[in-house]
C-alpha cells in the first residue's frame, strides 16, 4: 500500500490539521481490519455503526465519545489457560477509532447476537440552523384595483 507524506503541505496550509489528521488516520485504518464493522445512514441525520464483535461480552467492550470522535475498545480476559486445537475465533485486544462529522453525537449503543450497535445523530443546534431574516422598513404593497360601475 501507498504511504503519503503530507509534510509539504502542512508547509503552506493553515488550520487544515484536522483534514490531514483524517487522511492519515484513514490510511493506518485501511491496514488493519478487526473487527469487521459496518456504517449504515438510516435517515437524512441518523447512522448506525455496527461492528462483529464475537466471543465479547458487554461488559468487556468500552465505549468512548469525545468531540469528533468515538472510540470503541474490547479486551478478553481469560479466567483459566486453556488448551486450543484451533482456535479462529479472534478475541484479541481492539480499538477502533470513528471520526464524525460536527454535531453528530452518540444516541445509544446495543450489544446483540455478538454483534454491537452504535446509533448516531446529527443535531445542529437551532442557532446553526438556517432561519428566515425579515427585512425591514418596506410597506407591503397594498394595490387595490379601482373598477367604475358603467
Amino acid at each position: 500500500m501507498r504511504t503519503y507524506d503530507f509534510a509539504p503541505l502542512f508547509r503552506s496550509t493553515i488550520g487544515f490539521d484536522r483534514l490531514f489528521d483524517l487522511a492519515e488516520t484513514a490510511q493506518r485504518g485501511a491496514e488493519e481490519g478487526y473487527p469487521p464493522y459496518n456504517i449504515e445512514r438510516l435517515e437524512e441525520d441518523r447512522y448506525l455503526i455496527t461492528l462483529a464483535v464475537a466471543g465479547f461480552s458487554p461488559d468487556e467492550i468500552s465505549i468512548t465519545a469525545e468531540q469528533n470522535v468515538v472510540t470503541i475498545e474490547g479486551g478478553k480476559t481469560e479466567k483459566t489457560e486453556r488448551e486450543f486445537l484451533y482456535r479462529g475465533i479472534s478475541t484479541r485486544h481492539f480499538k477502533r477509532q470513528f471520526n464524525l462529522a460536527d454535531y453528530v453525537q452518540v444516541k445509544d449503543a446495543a450489544f446483540d447476537n455478538g454483534l454491537l450497535k452504535i446509533e448516531l445523530v446529527r443535531e445542529i443546534p437551532e442557532a446553526m440552523k438556517p432561519r428566515r431574516i425579515a427585512i425591514n422598513g418596506a410597506q407591503p404593497a397594498n394595490h387595490q384595483i379601482e373598477s367604475k360601475a358603467a
